[in-house]
């Protein structure tokens, strides 16, 4: 068995240990004479400019105590565990407000425990509780990521049931969840009847319905939703041109997004960093290297200093044309103007370096970039695992893994598959099983194609000692 009942029994021991230790530290805290051991102090006249000391207090807010129910629970990765401590703590006698139903909201919606949602949401009814209108707009995003567009929705009208007054940003956030399930039609209706409901449209929801319209390809309904908002007297916004420019660029219109580019700063629309991005991005799609890298010489010139993601356009050319010598050029470059590399600057190196198959290099520049103050994110070690995993050094991959799991970040699961299959080959029993607790942990499981990919790759050509290795395997968990 993976998890054993004794390791649950400790986990549950600690967590009422914690718990009861942060009520009596509470109890303490607030039970403590303030002017018990206070040290005498001087009375002085106060210095020219300096703030006399009851203004100084007037004016600093109050620190508050932390939540001991939310110190807690940002402790546990289980979703029932979260909900557990919720009720534990309200027969302890803690009344629960606002901060606590909310920070478990988010931890439950993370999880995608919407069941779980549901059943808090109904407590939020039953005791009266003041809700923010920011909680039922993080809800619909979860909602929207897990592919449940009808909840986020029945969230939005909801809203009003708990006293909660929605806004123009509600209705951004309800859009844009549409648009991003390819669901434009009802977001179109819903953005056509936002009048009845009192709300007065503003550029990001013409931004929005534009994006998803140039998702589609229809850039006629861009071009008249575009019109429709200079009708309305409403100003487009340096997103509503990025997103035209992106779309003309990304389809070898580069000349036409040129014009764009010229007429907004007409209108006295200054392009940022991203408009330049765009275009270099189309330049260097039709294999004008040179033109890209001299666009963005040029574009401080015309009042825009170029960013990290501009350095990363020419990158990634570069990368794409295996030409791994330039690109790492690029990087240094940046260093001599005194730029500091992100992580996603770093990302775009890494990952051309891991499919050129120069892993060694990948991890000598992922040891540098976290040495350097730049902290890796899920994509560099995915990048790093998967490289690792494709020139069979399962090992390395292994190693990777495990500061990954370290650092909360997760995996892909074909990631998962491809090592256990690596692993497996190389007859490392234990370590293999040792991913596919971290699997189990997570609640990701293998699905039967999964499975059978697993077992296809590892016992090849009727070699008996795979198949035990896999059965072995099988016995182990």
């Amino acid at each position: 068995m993976i998890h054993s009942r004794s390791k649950t029994i400790i986990n549950q021991t600690q967590s009422l240990f914690y718990q009861c230790i942060n009520y009596i530290q509470f109890q303490h805290k607030h039970t403590f004479s303030p002017n018990k051991n206070r040290p005498k102090t001087r009375t002085t006249k106060p210095r020219r400019n300096q703030q006399p000391p009851h203004r100084a207090a007037a004016i600093s807010k109050p620190r508050k105590d932390p939540i001991p129910f939310v110190t807690n629970l940002k402790e546990i990765r289980d979703p029932d565990d979260a909900l557990t401590l919720f009720h534990e703590y309200h027969q302890m006698g803690s009344k629960h407000d606002y901060p606590s139903y909310a920070s478990l909201i988010y931890k439950l919606a993370r999880a995608r425990d919407f069941d779980a949602v549901e059943t808090v949401l109904g407590y939020i009814l039953d005791y009266n509780i003041r809700c923010k209108e920011i909680i039922f707009m993080a809800l619909m995003q979860h909602y929207g990521k897990a592919g449940l567009v009808d909840k986020a929705v029945e969230v939005f009208h909801r809203m009003t049931s708990f006293d909660c007054v929605r806004t123009l940003q509600s209705l951004n956030t309800l859009l844009n969840v549409l648009v991003e399930n390819d669901r434009l039609d009802e977001a179109k209706k819903m953005f056509d009847g936002s009048n009845k409901m009192g709300f007065r449209l503003n550029s990001v929801t013409f931004n929005i319905l534009i994006k998803g319209w140039l998702e589609r390809r229809e850039w006629d309904q861009a071009c008249r939703l575009f019109d429709e908002m200079l009708d309305r007297r409403v100003q487009p916004s340096v997103v509503t041109y990025n997103s035209l420019i992106g779309f003309l660029c990304r389809n070898g219109d580069v000349e036409k997004a040129k014009g764009l580019l010229e007429d907004m700063i007409r209108k006295g629309k200054y392009p940022n960093a991203v408009t330049y991005a765009l275009l270099m991005e189309g330049l260097c799609l039709q294999g004008e290297y040179d033109e890209a890298k001299k666009m963005m010489f040029d574009m401080a010139y015309r009042g825009c200093k170029p960013k990290l993601v501009n350095f990363g356009v020419l990158m990634s050319d570069l990368g794409k044309r295996g030409k791994i010598e330039e690109a790492k050029s690029i990087l240094s470059e940046m260093r001599k103007r005194r730029y500091k590399p992100d992580v996603v600057t770093y990302n775009i190196f890494i990952n051309y370096l891991c499919k050129e198959g120069r892993v060694a290099e990948a991890y000598k520049v992922f040891i540098e970039m976290q040495v350097g103050g730049c902290e890796a994110n899920a994509a560099t070690y995915r990048m790093m695992v998967d490289g690792f995993c494709r020139v069979e050094d399962f090992e390395g991959g292994l190693k990777v893994l495990s500061a990954m799991l370290t650092s909360q970040h997760c995996p892909r699961l074909e990631t998962f598959c491809c090592l256990i299959s690596g692993l497996l080959k190389r007859g490392k029993i234990d370590e293999a099983c040792f991913v596919l607790e971290e699997m189990e942990k997570r609640k990701m499981r293998f699905d039967l194609k999964a499975w059978e990919a697993l077992i296809s790759d590892t016992c090849v050509e009727d070699d008996e000692r795979a198949y035990g290795l896999v059965d072995e395997l099988i016995c182990a968990l």
